[in-house]
């Protein structure tokens, strides 16, 4: 049996081990796996911060690529991988929406570390400039008086743009049609084509470029205040739907049990690159608002968002989907 003095022994150099863990890291690549193929929006946001880091601490961070199930298989590799700040995932809202669909392999809080919020966007309600949709009151009442009549298109069945919709449908009881795509991109396409009258995803690229071009109109933005980019389109909540509030989001998760020296340097880093005034031009840009956190602020905000998605989730009858 191992003597007191010598458990006292170990533990004292563990202990004294770890600010240097901190000090040393990173001595090698870190991996910062993303959900989602190379050249979306999720991915450029990962490549910026990825490169920001590379030069904060003169180590490379690696951007991995592992698309599948709207994220969950790059999640799962965090989940099992060496919880040492290596590997790194970049985690979304399809992290809390895909653990209200399905049952996962992981837990998708106890099997993780959260180390920061990256930033936020919202979705964006368009219509064809031949539809009379000027807000989301005007869908509302139109659905209503003409159930089953109105239609919307999303880049698929379960995605943030998708829940978005079924969120209003429960919070105002407009019976409204889900036309789900194989893409953002076909959705796009189909609403400025007039094949569909409405359209709803993620503000950055392709629907913001519409809206400002004139080739759809702006109905709604779903975050709880107008979108900086698209001033001029008013919110869900502006359009009668009070308390109406939904936005994407990014952040860097790690393995549990993550030392919390080195999550607490990885945060700073985090801190510090986020509020760079160039970072905070490149994300804009791609209709982001940066907002880091703490990793307790940001392990809360996904405990919230795990709430209200399993609600939202279980009304559509997309539970086991």
């Amino acid at each position: 049996m191992m003597r007191p003095v010598m458990w006292a022994t170990i533990i004292a150099g563990v202990v004294g081990a770890l600010p240097a863990l901190a000090q040393n890291f990173p001595a090698k690549p870190v991996r910062l796996i993303v959900g989602f193929a190379p050249g979306g929006g999720t991915d450029l946001a990962a490549r910026y911060v990825a490169a920001a880091l590379t030069e904060l601490w003169g180590a490379t961070v690696l951007v991995d690529n592992r698309a599948g199930a709207g994220g969950a298989v790059a999640t799962e590799l965090t989940a099992r991988a060496a919880a040492d700040g290596y590997t790194v995932t970049l985690c979304t809202i399809g992290h809390a929406i895909t653990a209200a669909r399905v049952r996962l392999p992981y837990d998708p809080i106890n099997d993780l570390s959260f180390i920061s919020m990256v930033g936020s966007m919202p979705n964006l309600l368009m219509a064809h400039p031949a539809q009379p949709f000027k807000s989301v009151g005007d869908v509302v009442a139109f659905a209503k008086a003409n159930p089953g009549k109105l239609s919307f298109g999303t880049s698929g069945v379960g995605a943030s743009p998708h829940l978005s919709m079924e969120l209003l449908k429960s919070m105002t009881g407009a019976n409204l049609v889900h036309v789900p795509y194989k893409g953002a991109a076909p959705a796009l396409a189909d609403v400025m084509g007039g094949q569909i009258p409405l359209s709803i995803g993620n503000l950055p690229g392709g629907p913001l470029a519409a809206v400002k071009s004139g080739r759809l109109r702006g109905v709604g933005v779903t975050t709880a205040k107008r979108s900086a980019r698209a001033p001029e389109v008013p919110t869900f909540a502006e359009g009668g739907v009070a308390g109406y509030d939904v936005a994407g989001w990014y952040g860097i998760c790690a393995p549990a049990g993550l030392p919390k020296p080195v999550l607490a340097k990885f945060n700073a880093g985090l801190v510090k690159v986020l509020g760079a005034s160039d970072m905070q031009q490149k994300l804009g840009d791609q209709g982001i608002d940066v907002a880091a956190s703490t990793p307790a602020e940001f392990l809360a905000y996904v405990k919230n968002e795990m709430t209200k998605w399993a609600k939202v989730v279980k009304e559509a009858g997309l539970v086991g989907d």
